[in-house]
């Protein structure tokens, strides 16, 4: 897609979504990575609810790794596989703790170590919480993109690629959460809003009405 055409959409979605502010680089980066966790396979009303419960009673590692697991698990049911996320949780708090002096990394590549942190959460991190010029790949991310011809591929990296090389820098933190937000509003996955989506003419979806 050309520039030109990009910018439009951009500033389309923002002069739409632009009254709910885009928090970019300011939230605390033990929140993103704990909220980013329990979000797997979770919908997104279940895991604001959980992070807040969670976080309530621990916001930083070492107070986390106070909790007893059976509590951490009672306090995020019922996000998906709730189970094996606190033990997960536990592990991340301890390593963050013992290698990193509680801190969350925002290397990509530290990121990635951590157990059960996968492209888009690091990115979530880096995003959110350090300001880096990266876009997390979500769901409705990865469906918006394809539907926009902004992306062929089906895998998150190949789609992150995608969508760095055809986004300008200062432009890529704000377009995951103005992509989410137009995604849960008008570009569902099942059923789109074809018939009031306000940049519907750079649409390439087939099945489009």
């Amino acid at each position: 897609m050309k520039l030109l055409s990009v910018m439009k959409i951009i500033h389309i979605l923002e002069r739409k979504y632009g009254q709910q502010k885009l928090r970019i680089g300011e939230a605390k980066p033990f929140e993103v990575l704990i909220g980013t966790i329990l979000s797997q396979r979770t919908k997104d009303e279940v895991t604001d609810k959980a992070a807040e419960k969670l976080l309530g009673k621990a916001k930083t590692p070492e107070l986390m790794l106070k909790l007893p697991e059976r509590e951490i698990v009672k306090l995020i049911k019922p996000v998906g596989f709730y189970r094996q996320k606190a033990k997960r949780i536990l592990q991340i708090c301890r390593i963050l703790c013992d290698e990193y002096g509680g801190k969350v990394p925002r290397s990509r590549s530290e990121l990635l170590k951590l157990p059960g942190v996968g492209f888009k959460t690091a990115d979530c991190v880096l995003c959110f919480s350090y300001n880096e010029p990266c876009i997390p790949v979500d769901t409705h991310v990865h469906v918006v993109s394809r539907r926009l011809g902004l992306t062929k591929s089906d895998d998150p990296e190949e789609i992150r690629e995608d969508l760095h090389k055809q986004i300008p820098r200062r432009y890529r933190g704000r377009m995951n959460l103005l992509l989410v937000r137009f995604g849960r509003d008008i570009c569902r996955a099942v059923k789109p809003r074809c018939s009031i989506c306000p940049i519907e003419k750079y649409c390439e979806y087939e099945e489009k009405k």
